[in-house]
């Protein structure tokens, strides 16, 4: 059975993410363009934490196959483009996809965190 962001958050709740797209709330932008916004976590877990989102929203990843591939491509593609833009390709970089409770997705918006900036630890969680 698929499981989807929609079943544990109401479909249409404005999100955080929502305000930082249409200019409502400031944040620490270190990247975007025209299919995503990468910006600074305000609760930094590592030297370097950013949240990129794509600009056409979905809840969750497990919303991708109803999107097409094109917007998730860019998505992906956004997260290299703001990891290649925070020079963390040299040393490594994680990138994280939080999807539902158990996951603790904190908010209905898809995004990827890029972590970095230390040694990280295996396993995570």
């Amino acid at each position: 059975m698929r499981i989807t962001a929609s079943q544990y958050h109401t479909p249409m709740e404005d999100t955080i993410f929502d305000r930082i797209i249409a200019g409502e709330m400031d944040a620490d932008i270190v990247y975007e363009d025209d299919a995503v916004v990468a910006f600074r976590d305000i609760s930094p877990q590592a030297p370097i934490h950013v949240l990129v989102i794509p600009r056409n929203r979905m809840q969750s990843i497990a919303e991708a196959p109803e999107h097409d591939a094109e917007t998730i491509g860019r998505f992906m593609q956004g997260v290299a483009l703001a990891a290649r833009k925070l020079e963390v390709e040299e040393n490594g970089y994680r990138v994280v996809l939080n999807t539902g409770r158990d996951a603790l997705q904190t908010v209905p918006y898809v995004h990827a965190h890029i972590i970095a900036g230390r040694k990280l630890g295996w396993p995570p969680g």
